[in-house]
């Protein structure tokens, strides 16, 4: 017996739907495992993750949340992550900057940190959003933020008067294993 081309197409339409009548009961059934794994793939947070971000956001912008290796800070309203840094074995408060390629210490903070320059020392010219400016490269003997901590730091100290908060850049971020930014929050990994 054989099959006309119409019977064939109709064929292959019934077997076309009864896969996807497959898949979509397959995918009904495992409606919450694909759920999860489309929103780890596309970055965004799993309703647990949601709940301990909204858990977190109960906790003071400027104090660190110790975590082990791992420290969270709060977004202030401004959207800038401000928070207390132990540079050199001193509190330093800082705002911590993706996008400043060093860390960048007002000369003020510098001396506080126990680091004293001259004039003599201000041997490089950056550009800053203010401008050009004279800047001291140094390297920082240690610099930590709640538990994590990153020794031998190449950081630049401004002129006096020239940057009025001090700055923590890549050269102290890229030293950590990563460091995520979700939902206003900004996470460390030592």
């Amino acid at each position: 017996m054989t099959m006309t081309s119409g019977k064939k197409q109709l064929l292959r339409e019934a077997v076309s739907w009864g896969v996807v009548a497959v898949i979509g009961v397959a995918a009904f059934s495992h409606f919450e495992n694909l759920k999860t794994g489309a929103e780890r793939m596309l970055g965004l947070p799993t309703p647990d993750e949601v709940a301990e971000l909204h858990a977190a956001a109960q906790l003071s912008a400027s104090r660190p949340a110790k975590r082990g290796s791992m420290v969270e800070l709060t977004a202030e309203s401004n959207g800038h992550f401000n928070t207390e840094a132990d540079i050199n074995g001193r509190p330093i408060d800082v705002m911590v900057d993706t996008g400043a390629t060093m860390v960048a210490l007002s000369y003020e903070d510098a001396e506080r940190a126990g680091i004293f320059l001259g004039d003599s020392d201000f041997t490089r010219a950056v550009s800053t959003a203010n401008g050009v400016a004279r800047v001291a490269p140094v390297t920082l003997e240690r610099v930590s933020i709640g538990g994590i901590t990153v020794r031998d730091v190449p950081a630049a100290v401004a002129e006096p008067g020239r940057l009025k908060t001090s700055l923590l850049g890549m050269s102290f971020l890229s030293r950590l294993s990563r460091f995520d930014m979700r939902s206003g929050r900004l996470t460390l990994h030592e």
